[in-house]
């Protein structure tokens, strides 16, 4: 946990982020001020480059989102009605980071447990929100299950480009949330094995994600939100099996 100067600097800093966030048409108002109170538990918490990766996180999904952003309007695949997540999109990928950062201020794990499975949870979120906004335009997706054609945007529906870009998302988080943690001197255990969980973990959680769109959103037992926090836990559940796996090493 952070001290008291530090930790009015890390409110500061998160009001302000969460405001520019909302200003560059990312978040709504509401979601803006939900990602405030989240994330000033996350930098309280954990610290900084929690913080840190959280931001850059919301800022890459951000830009993929506003790409080609016109032509996803024209399809009406568009988040939003100018690329800006609400609540729901907020709540379902910060409650399990906040979480995470709780459960380490607490001392429950270790610092690098928690600095990995916290980059499992956002590797996820990076992945998923790449798959969608860069694969929808691909222009042709096929069933994760079946493999039969699937209009793009289809829950459960995957494309070649949005595989790469997932695949990318996962990888890209993974390396950025290293370099954070290793400039901030917070723990990360086995680098190799770090980025390779991280990755796996983010990657195959949205997989899972894709899976329970086609099964269950698809059927309106799950709303989006809930699949994508469905998804998100199981890519921090993945993360934590490789580490049970693993550990004699770590």
């Amino acid at each position: 946990m952070l001290s008291l100067l530090l930790s009015v600097i890390g409110v500061l800093a998160t009001l302000g982020l969460a405001g520019l966030a909302v200003v560059g048409k990312a978040l709504t108002r509401a979601a803006g001020a939900v990602a405030a109170a989240f994330g000033i538990v996350i930098v309280i918490e954990a610290g900084f480059p929690y913080l840190a990766l959280l931001v850059l996180f919301v800022g890459a999904s951000s830009i993929a989102t506003h790409y080609h952003f016109e032509e996803k309007r024209g399809r009406n695949v568009q988040e939003g009605t100018a690329g800006e997540r609400g609540v729901s999109n907020v709540v379902s990928h910060i409650v399990i980071p906040t979480g995470l950062a709780l459960a380490g201020g607490v001392g429950f794990g270790s610092p690098a447990l928690i600095a990995l499975l916290f980059a499992s949870a956002l590797a996820f979120g990076a992945a998923d929100t790449f798959a969608s906004e860069f694969g929808v335009l691909a222009g042709k997706a096929r069933s994760i299950l079946t493999f039969r054609p699937v209009l793009p945007g289809t829950n459960g529906g995957v494309s070649g480009p949005g595989q790469v870009f997932a695949v990318a998302g996962a990888v890209g988080t993974a390396v950025v949330a290293l370099v954070l943690f290793v400039l901030f001197r917070s723990p990360v255990g086995s680098v190799p094995l770090f980025l390779f969980i991280v990755g796996a973990a983010g990657f195959l959680g949205c997989q899972v994600d894709s899976v329970l769109g086609e099964t269950l959103e698809n059927r309106g037992y799950l709303t989006k939100g809930s699949t994508n926090l469905l998804g998100m836990l199981s890519s921090v559940t993945i993360a934590m099996l490789f580490v049970l796996a693993f550990r004699g090493t770590l």
